[in-house]
């Protein structure tokens, strides 16, 4: 039962940050999820500076890494484990990004040394689950899942592409985070379930 509970921390993990920054969101007056950005919850000043780090980035953190060392625990070539290693790299990127706040404004010009830092794990936790899935098309998993991991990473750029087009006329940003990000997830929660059903 434990080894099954493991296997699907990678889609527990999804699962956790839609509740997670839905409840966040209820604490933050006037928050828009469409227009404001995940990380604006924890953001330096923000009504849920405090609480949002707690009920996302920590737990997910843990989940992201326990599915990470399960995938590692579990890999019989090179290339899972590297998959192993991107997906602990998400996790440790999730927990750099809640301890190091992002600032108020995403706009500001001249960051503080704080919310580089959160960039840089945000960048860490972008790329982390945009190899994993390439690594994929190379392992023993079925044509089905590579071609459900081509489509999550066609669905990943094109909101990442929209996501910055936003960013720049300051629009939607928050929605096609959302997406961008939704669509790494749904491929890391595939994966788990994958992974769930070779047991």
């Amino acid at each position: 039962m434990l080894l099954n509970l493991a296997s699907l921390t990678g889609l527990i993990a999804c699962l956790w940050i839609i509740a997670g920054v839905a409840l966040a969101g209820r604490f933050y007056a006037n928050y828009s999820h469409t227009q404001q950005l995940c990380s604006e919850l924890g953001a330096a000043g923000s009504p849920t500076e405090k609480l949002s780090p707690v009920i996302n980035n920590y737990p997910l953190a843990i989940l992201f890494c326990l599915f990470g060392f399960y995938v590692l625990d579990h890999s019989s070539t090179l290339l899972v484990s590297a998959i192993g290693w991107c997906v602990i790299a998400h996790g440790i990127g999730t927990l750099v990004a809640g301890y190091f706040p992002m600032d108020a404004d995403p706009y500001t010009e001249h960051p503080s040394r704080s919310c580089n830092i959160h960039t840089i794990a945000g960048i860490v936790m972008l790329l982390s689950l945009l190899v994993a899935p390439v690594l994929v098309f190379f392992t023993a998993v079925p044509l089905s899942f590579k071609l459900f991991s081509a489509l999550c990473l066609v669905l990943f750029l094109l909101f990442t592409g929209m996501m910055a087009q936003e960013y720049n006329k300051r629009g939607k940003i928050g929605l096609y985070q959302r997406l961008s990000y939704g669509a790494q997830l749904l491929w890391l929660a595939g994966y788990s379930l994958l992974l769930n059903q070779a047991l």
